[in-house]
């Protein structure tokens, strides 16, 4: 799925506008500048059908060199060959694997077993990274932010079910169980088939696109 021109227009204006406000020294570029993000944010908002105001302290939350902001997701799995899934409280309590955005003074890999634990109450250890994806390409419905996708292949090493404020239920799925209410835009059918797959096969190169 091809993200909307719109979308990728306004966000390159937004990166425009908020490199030239972190660098520029002169006050008549940085007047251009905050005008340039202002008219990103009115072109997503009148595509987005969200009011320009929010679309615009959005932007203005964003400063420095405007880079793609970084998504882990933990592909769990048990002994029987069955997959970890929580139900995400802030998406209608639809089904993902466990992760979120990676923090600052952790590699992406120690936030992946972080959000492991947090989400679901297990702990686990990673096995090996297994994608690197533009969340763009992979069929996500639009975001307001260019994003990129780690996955890795873990492996369950101890604790026991549990929910937190980001989640309503913990549960495992063979690959025939996997529910239908995914949260779309965490994890998708073809990203759960191909954790499986690496799962199924460790010689197989990572993914990237």
């Amino acid at each position: 799925m091809n993200e909307p021109q719109w979308l990728l227009w306004s966000r390159q204006l937004q990166s425009i506008a908020q490199a030239g406000l972190t660098f520029a020294r002169d006050p008549y570029d940085l007047e251009r500048y905050a005008a340039l993000r202002a008219l990103a944010a009115e072109i997503m908002a009148s595509h987005a059908d969200v009011p320009t105001a929010a679309i615009a302290e959005l932007f203005r939350g964003e400063t420095g060199y405007l880079t793609p902001k970084i998504d882990v997701r933990g592909a769990v799995f048990d002994g029987q060959g069955r997959i970890l899934m929580v139900r995400e409280a802030s998406d209608g309590h639809r089904w993902t694997l466990p992760g979120g955005w990676a923090d600052v003074n952790l590699s992406t890999a120690d936030c992946t077993v972080k959000e492991i634990r947090e989400e679901s109450g297990y702990e686990a250890r990673i096995v090996r990274p297994v994608a690197i994806w533009d969340r763009a390409r992979q069929g996500h419905p639009p975001s307001a932010y260019s994003c990129l996708k780690m996955f890795y292949l873990c492996q369950v090493t101890g604790g026991a079910p549990a929910t937190s404020i980001e989640t309503s239920e913990v549960g495992w799925f063979a690959r025939h169980e996997i529910p239908v209410d995914l949260s779309v835009g965490r994890t998708l059918p073809h990203q759960l088939e191909r954790m499986f797959q690496h799962h199924a096969d460790p010689r197989m190169p990572i993914d990237y696109d």
